[in-house]
């Protein structure tokens, strides 16, 4: 198998129901996608010369027929000569491999279920943190971040703002978040049920919601479980 590099930035943001959604096009098709157009709407996070040290790139898988589980399914790279199989995370995420090969003969991207038709979406998220405590002030920070990337990509993000950020937990799981006040006061955050991008169906994963408060205003939000994904929201 040739080697190489994996894409290893993340991307989601959510326009739809006070959430930022991904800024560039769907790479869109049937039952199999072309690796090219893949690879540029890929590349273009990469080139971006703004800040993005917050934040993480992928591409998501989307089915085209509602209800369609995504379990068991990977996405397969398939060239002339070799084949490469994708893990997709819960949330129907894959690594992009950056493959000059696969580029210059233009491989197919299919699903290793037949029939399914799909696109694919780069989503922009927040690189979650390894002990699940959250700065205000940084959340702030990468939801700048991703909007500046929102408005290089889509001049329509210019008159949104960021307002805060939203936890995306496994479906079915008791987990949570409390945020710590700078005065001191500590309050758990509400769990809802929710799609994890928009645009994706209700699949029933769990979600918290975090609102920035007045500019300036010190907090810290603590999760108790590990995220699958944090997603800037603007409105």
């Amino acid at each position: 198998m040739r080697s190489f590099r994996p894409f290893t930035a993340l991307l989601a943001l959510l326009l739809t129901a006070g959430s930022a959604g991904s800024a560039a096009a769907d790479v869109r098709a049937g039952e199999w996608v072309s690796y090219r157009d893949a690879y540029r709407s890929m590349v273009m996070f990469e080139k971006y010369g703004g800040p993005k040290n917050l934040l993480q790139n992928q591409l998501e898988v989307q089915p085209r027929e509602h209800g369609v589980s995504l379990d068991g399914v990977q996405l397969v790279l398939a060239g002339k000569a070799n084949q490469l199989n994708l893990p997709l995370d819960p949330l129907g995420r894959a690594v992009f491999p950056l493959q000059k090969a696969a580029y210059d003969e233009n491989a197919a991207l299919l699903l290793n279920h037949k029939g399914l038709t799909f696109s694919l979406r780069p989503q922009v998220t927040i690189a979650p943190r390894a002990d699940g405590v959250y700065d205000s002030a940084e959340l702030r920070a990468a939801c700048a971040q991703a909007l500046g990337y929102a408005r290089y990509v889509d001049a329509s993000q210019r008159g949104r703002q960021c307002v805060g950020v939203r936890f995306v937990f496994p479906k079915k799981s008791d987990v949570g978040a409390r945020v710590r006040r700078g005065d001191g006061r500590e309050h758990p955050l509400a769990v809802a049920s929710g799609p994890a991008f928009a645009g994706d169906a209700d699949d029933g994963f769990q979600v918290v919601n975090y609102r920035f408060g007045p500019d300036g205003e010190r907090a810290q939000v603590t999760a108790y479980d590990a995220p699958l994904a944090i997603v800037p929201v603007f409105e």
